[in-house]
């Protein structure tokens, strides 16, 4: 019996080999799996490496506003308004002009679902009264919450090299948020939001792809890559999954469905096990400081790429010239078979079969242009 069980746990050990190998390439960023209830870790893989936050920053700017709104000091109607700075703020933004304001209700939900940077500045200046004392504000939170790899420098995550983070204080940050304002963890799932006549989505696609996806946040700067802190709930059981520096959008969400369901399937058995959670799990001593990974990433305005749509739109002005310059050839050739109908009967028949040739060639030869044009590429704003 005793081998029995040896052997069950041997073949335990195997799967779980098996689904990790599917999960990370070679060249995969930091990642981290855990259960939001207890803390347990499913899955982790350079969780200790810093990394720049992007627009995942915002979790922490959202977590400030909902401590102040739970202590009375802030309330949802309250306003908050456009200052120069805010408006300065690049996109991904909401774009009211300087003095405008909204209310605090919606300055959140833009914030999460549309990662409105000029938003972001907003907020910060109505609870900190400005965004360094925001940011400090920020950081204290983040030593509360042992955010040990952590520093921030602005709310929204624009690039600064002093803005870092690491998977592992993402999945703190991430597990008290969901744990301690349960009040506000339907905003997580919000698809998208009705602002006038603009409707803003979220840039999740989890959300609408995967069962039980409810969240949280995705963010993006050149040197960063593609990053989301996602989480699901099946079964009254919510995982978080934080994936960092994938090279497109497309691989931060297929990345993130992968772990997620090999947390789903496999870690009724892994708890069994003595697994260690986010606090306990041993620092990694090889953990590495922040650095650009610029170059491997896909995205269209990163490396000095050129839009793929205007490309298209270039190739396809080449494209249709040789069909145009076939039909006057045509024609030209129609009123030469005219003139000498009266003199070779059989000529007209001659020259059509032979124009025939060549404007299908000539049509062919447009048809291989059209395949070699790359089809376009999304680009997905900073945030």
């Amino acid at each position: 019996m005793l081998q029995g069980a040896k052997a069950a746990v041997t073949m335990l050990a195997s799967m779980a080999m098996l689904c990790a190998s599917t999960i990370v390439p070679a060249q995969s960023g930091p990642l981290m799996l855990i259960e939001a209830a207890s803390g347990k870790v499913l899955y982790a893989d350079d969780q200790d490496d810093q990394w720049y936050p992007a627009s995942l920053t915002k979790i922490m700017t959202a977590y400030i506003v909902f401590e102040e709104l739970k202590a009375g000091r802030l309330k949802p109607t309250d306003m908050v308004r456009v200052s120069e700075r805010a408006h300065k703020e690049p996109p991904s933004k909401l774009g009211l002009p300087v003095g405008g304001e909204i209310t605090v209700d919606l300055a959140i939900r833009v914030l999460i679902v549309k990662s409105a940077n000029d938003v972001a500045v907003m907020l910060a200046e109505k609870v900190g009264g400005s965004v360094e004392g925001f940011a400090k504000r920020m950081n204290e939170t983040a030593r509360r919450l042992g955010m040990t790899s952590t520093h921030f420098v602005n709310p929204n995550g624009l690039p600064d090299p002093g803005q870092v983070t690491s998977a592992r204080d993402l999945a703190r940050l991430s597990r008290a948020m969901m744990t301690r304002f349960p009040e506000h963890r339907d905003l997580w799932a919000v698809k998208e939001i009705a602002i006038g006549k603009k409707r803003l989505r979220s840039h999740n696609g989890l959300l609408k792809k995967f069962e039980g996806a409810d969240g949280i946040k995705t963010g993006f700067i050149c040197d960063s890559g593609f990053n989301i802190v996602a989480s699901a709930t099946r079964d009254g059981r919510q995982l978080i999954a934080i994936i960092l520096g994938e090279p497109s959008g497309k691989d931060r969400t297929i990345r993130a469905a992968s772990l997620l369901e090999h947390g789903f399937s496999t870690s009724p058995w892994k708890l069994l096990f003595g697994v260690p959670t986010v606090d306990s799990l041993p620092r990694d001593p090889a953990a590495k400081p922040a650095a650009s990974i610029r170059k491997s990433v896909t995205a269209w305005n990163c490396n000095n790429h050129k839009p793929a749509r205007r490309m298209v739109r270039r190739k396809g002005k080449h494209k249709a010239s040789p069909v145009a310059k076939a039909k006057p050839a045509k024609s030209s050739r129609a009123s030469t078979r005219s003139a000498k109908a009266a003199a070779a009967r059989k000529a007209p028949a001659i020259t059509g079969s032979t124009n025939k040739s060549k404007t299908v060639k000539k049509t062919e030869k447009s048809r291989s242009v059209s395949k070699t044009v790359p089809p376009p590429r999304s680009a997905e704003a900073k945030q």
